[in-house]
């Protein structure tokens, strides 16, 4: 054989290998055993990257950049609160506010004892932190409850009730509370540093009010499992009997994510799964993948889930096909791509 055919074969022997290598990744997604001895967590790949969504989906056409609420600079510091205050906000209750008005917020990753921010870069740059400089209580917010906690870069984050106080980009208007429950971790904070919508459900009744009779015990539901749709057939839910759904644009592997930013205000990502929870799906196919900031989202066959804002009621399907990239999935975890209707427009 001539010394000539050597490379070649060389590098036929490495194409094969990295073929082999990205069919053994692929094939391993979906498997129970992916990654780390006894964890089913998918990690993203490529992070960091345009390609993940960030680039697309939230550079500064989408108001997370140097336009972000309260002007912060990418990951840095937002404008002083001035005199925080407490509004009503519908659904909410009270909710602290800065002195333009604007909603304030507290992340569920982050400590309060002792005060910790896990919310630094892309993060920050979507959710500013609020300066511990120049912020004082007003009526009915306990000036004993304002602190700081020094961050990552040094700088001094403004804390209530030992939480990191944030505001959200996306919020332009005084009033606004587009931060609620983004991505179910972020909440707008209530005058003791707690969540303003629990705050709002535990007040007591009023006096002319009857107390409200406590929820009958239900029976345990599957976090994960499938129900008959009258339109559909035979789709996954969540333990509520919600519809699932997954993303065309979103990527299995190498994992990705295309619904960043604004699009969480339409479709929730779907709450990771207990694997002793499954009904009528095979447990291979439930995994846990991480998003870009950190939470964890439920998985089918490493697709991401989501659950749409339109669906009202348990067995609503009003997500399926909407604008040609959301759809339901079977049992076998694979799209459901019959109509359902007439969709609305995301």
């Amino acid at each position: 054989m001539s010394n000539r055919a050597a490379p070649v074969n060389r590098r036929q022997a490495g194409i094969a290998l990295t073929a082999l290598t990205v069919l053994s990744l692929t094939a391993a997604c979906g498997d129970k055993d992916y990654g780390a001895a006894g964890s089913d967590q998918v990690q993203p790949a490529g992070q960091g990257t345009s390609d993940n969504g960030y680039g697309s989906g939230a550079a500064k056409d989408g108001g997370y950049g140097d336009d972000a609420a309260g002007g912060a600079a990418a990951g840095g510091l937002g404008a002083a609160a001035k005199s925080l205050a407490l509004k009503e906000a519908p659904g909410l209750g009270k909710v602290v506010t800065d002195g333009q008005g604007l909603t304030l917020y507290r992340f569920d990753k982050d400590t309060p004892k002792p005060p910790k921010s896990a919310c630094d870069g892309d993060c920050a740059s979507t959710w500013p932190p609020v300066p511990a400089d120049d912020a004082k209580a007003t009526a009915g917010i306990n000036a004993a409850d304002l602190g700081s906690v020094t961050r990552s870069d040094g700088s001094k984050q403004l804390t209530l009730g030992g939480w990191p106080v944030y505001r959200y980009a996306k919020d332009n208007a005084p009033g606004d509370t587009k931060g609620q429950d983004v991505g179910g971790v972020w909440h707008a904070l209530a005058a003791d540093g707690g969540k303003a919508g629990e705050a709002a459900a535990k007040e007591p009744p009023k006096a002319d009010e009857e107390p409200a009779a406590p929820p009958a015990a239900a029976e345990p539901k599957a976090d994960v499992s499938v129900a008959d749709n009258a339109q559909l057939g035979k789709i996954i839910v969540d333990g509520k009997g919600r519809t699932l759904y997954r993303f065309t644009k979103d990527s299995p592997w190498p994992m990705k994510f295309a619904c960043v930013g604004a699009c969480l205000d339409t479709w929730k990502p779907a709450e990771p799964a207990d694997k002793d929870k499954i009904e009528g799906v095979p447990a291979k196919l439930i995994t846990t993948v991480k998003r870009p900031d950190g939470t964890k989202q439920l998985a089918v066959d490493c697709w991401p889930m989501y659950l749409f804002k339109g669906d009202k009621a348990p067995g609503d399907v009003n997500g399926q096909g909407v604008k040609g990239t959301w759809f339901a999935v079977g049992a076998d975890g694979k799209k459901i791509t019959k109509s359902a209707g007439s969709p609305s427009a995301y």
